[in-house]
């Protein structure tokens, strides 16, 4: 047994091999083509729009292949962890119908053949591996230690630095068996670090599924492989679990390009071969004349929560990453308008290069446009659903005047050919019907001469109209005999003949019942809140 067997033995004694581990993660029996993806979360704080992002196109890039899309917690974080991330990040997955194929479930149980999927629970796979790096030389024990809050390597290689900032060599690299003994014996606690085989000089070239062959620097620090907990740090983690696991292409986020260099020296030392990486860019934000990432701290649609508690449609979400994703989402939609989007196909060479800007506008569009299609039935039940999630209040009152909201829903929408866009989410839909909840304010009525004795007019010769036709007759009937000008042209040629035009007319009629000065045709409105309540509103009108 040489030196290094002896060190591994001594840090290690006992444990499972690496051996026995790779007789049990056995590869995967996959097709031609077919891919296995993964979603990787910390469960550190609630989903943010930058980690759902990457997921939602493994989880495309693993479907569209027929593959296999699994979920694996990455935990080893311990201090930061949030007792309910997990729960949060499942709520999410399935919200939005893109769960994993394989997983563990809230009461750990795992469902597949390659877990655990939470990498607190594969410690004895690590060290495994760890130790077999240090049995070859090429990992090595690390007694540095924090000492008056600060670290003593940390004060050496700022010295080393000053001489030679080509390589960053851990003053325990070279060790001999003597002397780890003695560290140990003193108790000290140690980390697993890499030997670099690098000193500064190399350059390393790789291959980014999206950005083509990249080259950089290679790595020249011995980086921690284990920390003094036998936690492993991302690199070390990610390396035997995505090989073990069978990924094939793992999507990240590009922020990770800089660190590939060290992954594959580490992939190297593992003796594994390289996974294919695919580094999608991050999504920003216009800020005031520039722009930035988009923020946890400061963008509330950076939380995928967000879009539930706001009500908009999860089709909407996805489509609108879709258009992030590749821009030739969008042409596509315009061909195939009722396709769902699940029969959209696109390859990593179709991965858009450029950060894309999120832009909420574009999603509001969007959302407007899925939310249309809906008969009102379906918009009422929808914001239903959603009242029961989010607002208990208003459920009540949606409950209570079910067959009015219906109608009110159903407006220049059932069996129309160009049905309305102006509803985004069910979060407005209250504010945007509030008329059918309340009677509105009127103290805000311009030209209240004019208003209140043009109700007067038309509640004296009101009557409940059959059809919008019928219900237009009457408003220009009313107009002409109050002084407004029918015809538009007449009107722009001489407005001082006038009191107003036809659109004054009917903006007056339209604050009287709803108190706004937009919205559908005011006969679906009248008819849904019925003859009696809209002559009440009319004669309260008449008094402000």
């Amino acid at each position: 047994m040489d030196k290094y067997q002896k060190i591994a033995e001594l840090i290690f004694p006992g444990g499972i091999s690496v051996e026995d581990i790779i007789k049990k993660y056995k590869p995967r029996n996959l097709k031609e083509g077919q891919e296995v993806t993964r979603f990787a979360p910390s469960p550190t704080g609630y989903m943010h729009i930058g980690n759902f992002f990457p997921a939602f196109i493994s989880y495309n890039l693993a479907k569209q292949s027929g593959g296999v899309f699994y979920l694996r917690f990455e935990d080893t974080d311990s201090k930061r962890e949030i007792k309910e991330a997990k729960e949060v990040i499942y709520q999410i997955l399935q919200k939005f119908d893109v769960f994993p194929d394989e997983y563990q479930t809230l009461d750990g149980k795992d469902v597949g053949l390659y877990g655990p999927y939470v990498q607190s629970q594969r410690a004895d796979i690590y060290r495994a591996f760890a130790k077999k790096l240090v049995s070859e030389g090429k990992a090595f024990p690390c007694f540095c230690r924090k000492t008056e809050g600060k670290e003593d390597v940390l004060k050496s290689r700022q010295t080393r630095f000053e001489e030679d900032d080509e390589k960053e060599y851990d003053p325990c690299r070279d060790l001999s068996f003597e002397e780890v003994k003695i560290h140990l014996d003193n108790g000290e606690k140690f980390a697993i670090r890499l030997k670099t085989k690098n000193d500064g000089s190399q350059r390393v070239k790789f291959y980014d599924l999206i950005k083509g062959e990249i080259e950089a620097k290679a790595n020249s620090k011995d980086f921690v492989l284990l920390k003094n907990d036998g936690i492993p740090p991302y690199a070390f983690a990610h390396a035997i679990d995505d090989t073990l696991m069978g990924t094939t292409i793992v999507v990240r986020g590009e922020e990770y390009i800089s660190s590939t260099p060290m992954h594959i020296e580490l992939f190297e030392a593992l003796e594994f071969k390289p996974i294919s990486y695919c580094h999608n860019p991050l999504i920003w934000k216009i800020d005031g004349d520039g722009k930035r990432k988009i923020s946890k701290r400061k963008d509330p649609e950076a939380d995928m929560r967000f879009y539930f508690q706001e009500g908009y449609p999860k089709t909407a979400v996805l489509e609108y990453l879709l258009n992030l994703i590749n821009s030739g989402f969008e042409n596509w939609r315009r061909e195939n308008p009722d396709q769902p989007w699940q029969e959209y196909h696109f390859g990593i060479k179709d991965i858009t290069t450029v950060a894309p800007v999120f832009d909420i506008v574009k999603l509001m569009d969007i959302s407007k446009n899925i939310i249309s299609k809906l008969s009102g039935q379906e918009l009422y039940e929808k914001w239903l659903d959603w009242a029961k999630e989010f607002d208990e209040a208003l459920v009540t009152k949606l409950e209570k005047d079910k067959e009015k909201l219906v109608k009110l829903c159903s407006m220049e929408r059932d069996n129309s050919l160009k049905p309305r866009k102006d509803i985004y989410n069910l979060k407005m839909m209250q504010e945007y019907f509030s008329y059918a909840f309340e009677r509105p304010k009127l103290d805000k009525i311009d030209e209240k001469e004019n208003f209140m004795e043009f109700i007067e007019a038309y509640l004296k010769d009101f009557k409940m109209p059959t059809s919008n036709e019928e219900w237009f007759a009457d408003i220009k009937a009313v107009a002409t005999q109050q002084g407004y000008a029918i015809d538009n042209k007449l009107y722009k040629q001489d407005p001082s003949a006038f009191k107003g035009n036809i659109a004054k007319a009917c903006l007056f009629a339209r604050q009287a019942i709803t108190g706004k000065d937009n919205g559908p045709s005011l006969f679906y409105i009248i008819d849904a809140l019925g003859e009696n309540e809209t002559l009440a509103r009319l004669e309260r009108a008449t008094k402000i």
